[in-house]
């Protein structure tokens, strides 16, 4: 039987779709406050320290995965190794995978702090950032990774908490974190006029606070993820454990960050008008793409722990009801996001030049989430089942591949931005059909070999 608290879901037992909505849900919403920081911050420079600023800020963003994605990728191994190991009631793995998951986020937030203060401003170079927008977006990202430590603290204890069926307690914290980065920003651009060096403050400064609440929440726990101390340590199993799972997730996060540098820069080059349209766009579109992103996390602990449990009728089913929710939640919000587009934009920035911008990368993303969407649950069922490098190879294949191969062949045939965009989509869905193609033929096959292997030790 699952360990369980008062906050979490057994994942094990009930409807299957309740399970995954009510997982999910939270898990989205603590997606979206983590996106709240980079919009606060975009918003509040944008009004309030002009377009150039907003430029600066939101030129980041591809870097800034770049640099994070790689190591934030190993906590999904932190995820699926637990979850896996609460399925089956092991609790002492539990214990021993809680400190070392926490003991592994200080050494690789340091490691990510000290790359991106020594990288920022020569990879910036490298991405073509224009001469009136790089001093103040290099100054943005040397104080953003002074936070990565307590960043990274966040991200693996939140992840050993969902593991257990708990995303309440993540959001929660968020919550508060949030509304204290939105206070500083405010406080530090209108008040202090400190422009992007005062939205930077504000983020790091709310990382280190939910990273407090997450260790906070792991100390006082009456669970098997009660943190001590003195149990703090790398245990050469779980740590490679975590590294066989979670580093493909990450290098292919990476590598889809390298596809949207190269793309960022085609962007650049287009001005910083069209920089500041594309950045208020692309902060919009995380809000959907938290939803979409959600029903994966939420069906890789779903299916991670029931196959710990040996519930292998639900791990089948699991996958269908999944994709079904995120596609009705992902067209309601991207369409709704799209008729909004206008004043959501304006939110920004109120140059009409930066809303047209703006408008033409959401009339073509917002609606088609959908499609980033089944990707997102597709990989993330292939992962569930025991599968790390094959999503990675499939993902890099039909998404990094193909866009560089667009913006290298397709793209120049008719240089406008309509067809630079297009490609999101379009890979996409070219993606998306290979992953559930992988797992119908492999994935399915690895889950009737267990159950056959449990039928012979009955």
């Amino acid at each position: 039987m699952a360990w369980s608290s008062n906050r979490a879901l057994d994942m094990t037992k009930g409807s299957i779709l309740s399970n995954l909505f009510r997982f999910s849900l939270p898990l989205a919403f603590s997606s979206v406050l983590q996106l709240l920081y980079n919009a606060a911050d975009v918003m509040v420079v944008g009004r309030f320290a002009g377009a150039q600023s907003l430029a600066a800020v939101g030129s980041t963003s591809a870097l800034i995965n770049l640099l994070t994605t790689l190591f934030v990728g190993l906590a999904t191994g932190v995820n699926v190794l637990i979850a896996h190991a609460n399925g089956a009631g092991d609790f002492s793995k539990i214990s021993k995978a809680t400190h070392t998951a926490v003991t592994l986020s200080l050494f690789v937030g340091v490691l990510v702090m000290l790359a991106g203060l020594f990288l920022s401003r020569p990879l910036l170079e490298i991405m073509g950032s224009p001469e009136d927008v790089i001093d103040l977006a290099a100054l943005y990202l040397r104080i953003y990774f002074l936070g990565m430590p307590a960043s990274m603290l966040y991200n693996f204890g939140a992840n050993v908490v969902r593991a257990m069926g708990d995303t309440k307690s993540p959001l929660l914290y968020l919550s508060v974190s949030g509304i204290v980065n939105v206070l500083l920003n405010l406080l530090l651009v209108i008040v202090f006029k400190m422009g992007v060096a005062g939205v930077a403050i504000a983020t790091v400064a709310s990382q280190v606070l939910s990273a407090f609440f997450v260790i906070r929440h792991l100390f006082h726990s009456h669970t098997a993820i009660h943190l001590d101390l003195e149990k703090l340590c790398l245990v050469k199993e779980y740590v490679l454990e975590i590294i066989r799972i979670g580093l493909p997730v990450g290098i292919q996060n990476s590598l889809f960050s390298v596809t949207n540098v190269m793309l960022q820069s085609t962007v650049n080059a287009q001005g910083s008008l069209v920089m500041a349209g594309n950045a208020a766009s692309q902060n919009l579109e995380g809000f959907i793409s938290s939803f979409t992103s959600a029903f994966g996390g939420s069906i890789l602990t779903f299916t991670s722990t029931n196959r710990g449990a040996k519930e292998y009728d639900r791990v089948r089913k699991g996958l269908w009801q999944c994709l079904g929710l995120v596609f009705v939640l992902a067209l309601i919000i991207g369409m709704s996001v799209w008729a909004a587009g206008p004043f959501l934009l304006g939110l920004y920035n109120q140059d009409p030049e930066v809303i047209k911008w703006g408008m033409v990368r959401l009339s073509v993303m917002a609606p088609n989430y959908f499609l980033a969407g089944g990707l997102n649950v597709c990989s993330s069922q292939l992962r569930g089942v025991g599968y790390s490098v094959l999503p990675m190879v499939i993902t890099l294949t039909g998404v990094c591949v193909l866009r560089i191969l667009w913006l290298l062949v397709i793209f120049p045939l008719n240089p406008v931005m309509n067809m630079l965009y297009i490609s999101y989509p379009i890979t996409w869905l070219l993606t998306a059909l290979a992953h559930l193609g992988c797992y119908l033929v492999f994935g399915l096959a690895k889950i009737r070999k267990e159950e056959a292997g449990i039928a012979m030790q009955g």
